[in-house]
């Protein structure tokens, strides 16, 4: 398939000329055919090397390389640029549209994960939601176990009721979103990035908060894309994975 028919898909399905952040679609640009599409959380050159030995032609990622724009091409942005180039392997990235999209979403899949469906935006990146809020009537213990049977072990804070009722998902660095949860009165926010400052906020705001490491949060949304792109386009589709342990 044509690389401009798979980045002009992705570009509608995940509504990326919604999103001001300027670090999302096509980064690099590489072979014009594709046969085999990788995906990975980070764009690093691990990821780069696995999807090159995988065969892939393109790899999709939910961090980049490019966040705004280049001031100058050295050092670790030279050696990636370079490695892209030469391997002629397209570099898409798509970073707040995968954590807000309301179907295959990062956080929407966080919720849904626990039973709960994602009913209003909550997270906000400036004037962007980014997560999602939901409501529950479950023990936060039972809520607990169903993240660690699907994400591993995690870390919290119970500063909240035992009996969950309302619940928030804002993955990666979402601890800055606490404030907002305290206001709209969450019960609790399951997050990436254990925080300190998160301790005295959720503390003294009486919350839960759960976190799933960074790059755990963050993989179900890119999974998920990747399983559209296989079933709408038909491509070969491999996930590299590459655990940074945060």
């Amino acid at each position: 398939m044509e690389l401009f028919e798979i980045v002009s898909f992705l570009d509608d399905y995940l509504n990326i000329s919604a999103f001001r952040e300027a670090s999302n679609g096509l980064q690099v640009e590489g072979c014009r055919e594709v046969e085999k599409v990788a995906f990975a959380v980070d764009a690093s050159l691990d990821a780069f090397l696995l999807a090159v030995e995988a065969d892939a032609d393109m790899l999709v990622t939910h961090h980049g390389i490019i966040w705004g724009s280049i001031s100058s091409v050295r050092g670790i942005i030279q050696q990636r640029l370079r490695f892209l180039l030469e391997n002629e392997l397209s570099l898409y990235t798509a970073h707040l549209p995968l954590d807000a999209h309301p179907e295959i979403g990062n956080n929407a899949m966080i919720l849904r994960s626990v039973g709960v469906e994602p009913e209003e935006p909550f997270g906000y990146h400036g004037s962007e939601a980014i997560g999602y809020a939901g409501k529950a009537e479950k023990e936060f213990d039972e809520i607990l176990e169903a993240l660690e049977e699907k994400f591993g072990e995690t870390g919290y804070l119970k500063f909240g009721d035992d009996v969950v009722r309302k619940v928030a998902a804002v993955s990666g660095r979402g601890a800055f979103s606490l404030p907002e949860a305290v206001e709209k009165r969450v019960d609790l926010l399951m997050t990436g990035e254990a925080e300190h400052s998160a301790y005295h906020i959720a503390k003294e705001g009486n919350i839960n908060v759960i976190f799933l490491g960074h790059y755990r949060s963050e993989t179900p949304g890119i999974r998920a894309l990747m399983r559209v792109v296989e079933d709408k386009l038909g491509l070969d589709v491999e996930f590299i994975e590459v655990p940074t342990g945060l």
